[in-house]
């Protein structure tokens, strides 16, 4: 089974068993993805305003591209930092400060005079959404038992692509019906809304189930100074030494980032300008995506909970099949692909995120409860890294070939041939390890040692 923080605290924290999950853990963690479904809305808005912007600051694709290149830069650049804050500070601390952040981020977006503060204000919504998956991942992991960690991940991810689906089918009309400035600005109320329970009833696990004190700031002298730069090099350095962390990063990087370029900035430009689309019929390629990624995110969810086996074959079949339809598309002659084959592409797209998410259940059993945050963090960067790189390319092969997209979305096939050979090198010994800690596992409701720590003789194991 897989090992989620919540079923891996340490031993002589008194708290080794399962948490209960339940309809308050439900609640809880529903608070959590109520604020990460805002944070993608907002991430994701700049998707059906790409032409708009464009327009109202003037400027080319390659400084189009340059609004998601900084938001996902700073996306990127903060996992690693943000997870060792969750580690440290706990889900709500960091859930409240992104929330202030992209809320402010959104707001002053709607109302930038021009480029250069349009372009800081998008860095700010960045930060802020950079700290919300991983803590709704922590949430799930403190609030339920480990062998619901690919379900919940999943189910975390398919409510983000309900953000999606609401910029889509909610932001764009709206845009175009009362402007820029009211859109952006009346969008930002949903920060403000989900705020307020967030302060008022999340936890950060439930009663009884709190993390040991050991999980806390590492070094001898406990926070701040040597002792805090000392926990922060071993929580990263001991991620980042399990295989799995790896393998669940280069998972990220390689499933991820085609349906996050095409969703995030390139896809309506694509649909439009390259295969002559309306930007009705193109909006409603954009929502298949986002629908196809909902449907098959409960889909990969339920196989892997059942049969870890299937992680490897889902993430590089996801891959395989993602890199044949795009061929297809672009190799269409005539430039402009059929109804029925750019349809195909939009559903196959919408498996890439519930494949990204496989990555995660790498990492997770690979890392003991102190680590979870940090490890998520590693992982979560792979596939922003990979779209961060392929924003920019696709922008600036855009203007150097005269908007000639075949040439701009080959990039796709560069990145999934290094994150597949990666893939590749790292499954063996990752599984390995994976399963020699398997050997030493116990079912759900008893008592599991931290993975990466030697079972230090037999322990009671209390009944359910």
């Amino acid at each position: 089974m897989s090992a989620g923080a919540g079923a891996a605290a340490p031993a002589d924290a008194g708290q080794a068993q399962d948490p209960p999950g339940g309809g308050k853990a439900v609640a809880v963690w529903g608070i959590g993805v109520a604020v990460y479904f805002v944070a993608v809305i907002f991430r994701t808005s700049l998707g059906v305003a790409g032409l708009e912007a464009a327009d109202r600051f003037g400027v080319n694709a390659s400084a189009l591209s340059a609004f998601s290149l900084l938001q996902l830069l700073v996306y990127a650049g903060m996992q690693v930092p943000v997870g060792l804050m969750v580690d440290r500070l706990g889900t709500k601390k960091v859930l409240t400060l992104g929330a202030v952040l992209f809320t402010a981020g959104q707001l002053g977006f709607a109302l930038s005079p021009s480029y250069e503060v349009a372009l800081a204000a998008r860095a700010l919504l960045g930060c802020g959404d950079a700290m919300t998956f991983i803590s709704v991942l922590r949430l799930g992991t403190r609030w339920f038992p480990a062998r619901r960690g690919p379900l919940t991940a999943q189910a975390a991810g398919l409510v983000g692509m309900a953000g999606n689906l609401v910029s889509t089918l909610v932001l764009a009309p709206v845009l175009h019906g009362v402007g820029w400035t009211a859109a952006f600005a009346g969008s930002a109320a949903a920060g403000l809304v989900v705020l307020v329970p967030l302060v008022l009833f999340l936890r950060d696990h439930p009663e009884g189930h709190e993390p040991a004190p050991a999980a806390r700031p590492g070094g001898a002298g406990g926070t701040g100074g040597a002792g805090g730069a000392g926990f922060v090099r071993r929580q990263i350095r001991e991620s980042w030494s399990e295989p799995g962390t790896r393998l669940g990063l280069w998972v990220h990087f390689t499933t991820q980032f085609p349906a996050m370029v095409f969703l995030l900035l390139w896809g309506m430009p694509f649909l439009i300008e390259a295969q002559g689309l309306t930007r009705t019929t193109a909006g409603g390629l954009l929502t298949l995506v986002v629908a196809s990624n909902m449907a098959l995110g409960l889909v990969y969810g339920q196989i892997i909970g059942r049969r870890q086996s299937t992680r490897i074959p889902l993430a590089l079949g996801t891959v395989g099949l993602t890199a044949l339809l795009w061929g297809a598309v672009l190799a269409h002659p005539g430039g402009h692909a059929p109804m029925w084959l750019l349809t195909t592409l939009c559903l196959v797209l919408g498996g890439c995120g519930p494949a990204s998410m496989i990555g995660f259940d790498f990492a997770r059993p690979a890392n003991p409860a102190e680590r979870q945050g940090t490890a998520s963090g590693i992982t979560n960067m792979g596939g922003f890294i990979a779209s961060m790189t392929t924003l920019l390319t696709v922008g600036v092969l855009l203007d150097a070939t005269g908007d000639d997209y075949r040439i701009a979305f080959s990039t796709v096939f560069v990145l999934q041939a290094l994150g597949t050979s990666q893939i590749l090198r790292l499954r063996r010994r990752a599984l390995a390890r994976e399963a020699a800690r398997g050997r030493v596992t116990i079912p759900a409701q008893a008592p599991v040692p931290a993975p990466g720590r030697p079972e230090a003789g037999p322990r009671p194991r209390p009944t359910a």
